[in-house]
């Protein structure tokens, strides 16, 4: 078994630490390496050499996970930086964020009182195009800026519109169903 316990997520799959990352790359990496620390593999072995094949694959199965969706990656990538992302205590946004949340939320509300479908896509639609705007300022404020604190701002926005976003498809069932 050559993955070793120690090393970045990146390193684990041969990619360079930053937050643009090519997908395909990735998925071709994971394959990879997952291949190689299956357990199946080591069905014949001792138990010991067992755990630890169990153990790396779950750690190759956790990194992947973590790259593949921008907000865990730009929280991994912040955290190896030694940046806490304060997302649980630092609730301070920028006011024009904070109106834009009670308008969002007063839409959702609207929508979902009155089962409105298309109201509720239409919502999820505008807060996907938000947040892919605002994982292309994270990229831009971690590999290229090094503003580690907006970058930090930007995955605690990022939480809010993932938030959002559930209580939207949860509406959706909802008026749905």
């Amino acid at each position: 078994m050559n993955p070793d316990f120690n090393q970045s997520h990146f390193a684990l799959f041969g990619l360079p630490q930053r937050f643009a990352l090519d997908g395909n790359a990735l998925d071709r990496a994971w394959c990879a390496v997952a291949a190689e620390v299956h357990p199946d593999r080591y069905a014949n072995a001792g138990e010991a050499e067992k755990r630890v094949a169990l153990m790396m694959s779950t750690r190759v199965n956790e990194a992947y996970r973590t790259l593949r969706s921008p907000l865990a990656r730009a929280r991994y990538l912040l955290s190896l930086a030694g940046v806490d992302t304060q997302e649980e205590t630092n609730t301070s946004m920028p006011t024009d964020f904070l109106m834009q949340q009670l308008e969002w939320r007063e839409a959702l509300e609207d929508a979902d009182n009155a089962r409105d479908a298309a109201a509720l896509e239409a919502l999820a639609d505008t807060l996907a195009q938000t947040a892919r705007a605002l994982e292309d300022e994270l990229g831009q404020a971690i590999d290229h800026d090094d503003d580690l604190a907006g970058a930090a701002l930007r995955v605690r926005k990022l939480r809010f519109l993932e938030k959002l976003g559930q209580e939207i498809d949860d509406a959706l069932e909802h008026a749905l169903s």
